[in-house]
């Protein structure tokens, strides 16, 4: 079975229901303590009483530097959202390991930003190096993912739209809040990855629920792919796309088709005047929950829960 592992300033927990045990363990970074599992095995057995879950403040358990790399419209239903048709390439692009976030950490919109997303996505924790030309079968997967995280891939739309910038409109400070459990998981537990639901609310309004059946590229085949040109280590993150239901959405097809006709400044000013009249944007004030399992139980990721705030601009 999988074990929830969770990190504070005071090191690293194997957590037992509502309670936590310390693990004894000298790891300081993720990658490290994937190398000393024998002891959060011993931690999860010990029987201990341990801690109230509730008493500990959770940091990312995914540490940082590291690598972090995300798959683009990876999702039948964020696909329909996003207007794409027909076959969808695979397509990967980086996060600066500097926006990773704690689980309960607010995320801060700059202040130059007026168009903040969500987007719910299953972390991938290597556990093995994955060499360039490797190769991974369904069966190989436990080879080398260690473990699963909740992660939030925060987008700045007009960034990202108006730049056609990926890169940065994913890497402010804050823009991928990563917890609160690392869920190690056992050879076994992979047969049941299809079962884990992503669900996403802002403000207690559900806005993302989508199962893993609903991914177009899945892991072992995104890893397969992803190495054809870049190595990842133990301890690195892979953020496997999003379910439908972000703020963001492409829009109506006679809409699209006039607004290609316009000059790039004003077919993007007549496309976010309309955004801005789309309530599903993050704003200051905002709670967002997201929670990923399996029905019965089995994996359960935990609960993250992100408050919202405004913050300075940070653009150059």
């Amino acid at each position: 079975m999988s074990i929830n592992v969770l990190r504070t300033a005071e090191g690293w927990w194997a957590v037992l229901g509502d309670r936590a045990v310390p693990v004894g363990t000298d790891a300081v970074t993720t990658a490290e303590l994937l190398a000393d599992r024998t002891a959060v095995r011993e931690a999860a057995g010990s029987g201990a009483a341990g801690t109230p879950v509730t008493e500990l403040a959770a940091l990312s358990p995914v540490t940082t530097p590291c690598r972090v790399v995300a798959q683009m419209v990876n999702y039948h239903s964020h696909a329909r959202d996003s207007g794409f048709t027909g076959d969808i390439p695979p397509t990967f692009f980086r996060k600066a390991s500097g926006s990773v976030s704690g689980p309960s950490e607010a995320v801060v919109r700059p202040s130059h930003v007026r168009f903040l997303d969500y987007e719910i996505e299953l972390g991938l924790v290597m556990g093995a190096p994955l060499p360039v030309g490797t190769v991974v079968d369904e069966r190989d997967l436990p080879t080398y993912v260690a473990g699963l995280v909740i992660t939030n891939d925060i987008s700045a739309r007009d960034v990202q739209l108006t730049k056609t910038q990926f890169y940065e409109s994913k890497s402010y400070p804050t823009f991928t809040p990563t917890g609160p459990y690392l869920t190690l998981l056992e050879p076994e537990d992979f047969t049941h990855l299809l079962d884990l639901r992503l669900k996403l609310s802002v403000n207690d309004e559900p806005r993302q629920d989508r199962t893993l059946a609903d991914m177009i590229v899945r892991p072992a085949r995104a890893l397969t792919l992803l190495a054809r040109f870049q190595t990842l280590d133990p301890g690195d993150l892979l953020l496997t796309g999003t379910p439908g239901g972000t703020a963001l959405k492409a829009p109506p097809k006679p809409v699209e088709k006039i607004g290609a006709l316009l000059p790039p400044a004003l077919k993007w000013k007549a496309f976010f005047r309309t955004q801005a009249r789309n309530p599903h944007y993050l704003r200051a004030g905002d709670v967002i929950t997201a929670t990923i399992s399996t029905p019965d139980g089995r994996i359960d990721l935990g609960e993250q829960r992100t408050p919202v705030t405004d913050g300075k601009s940070i653009q150059g």
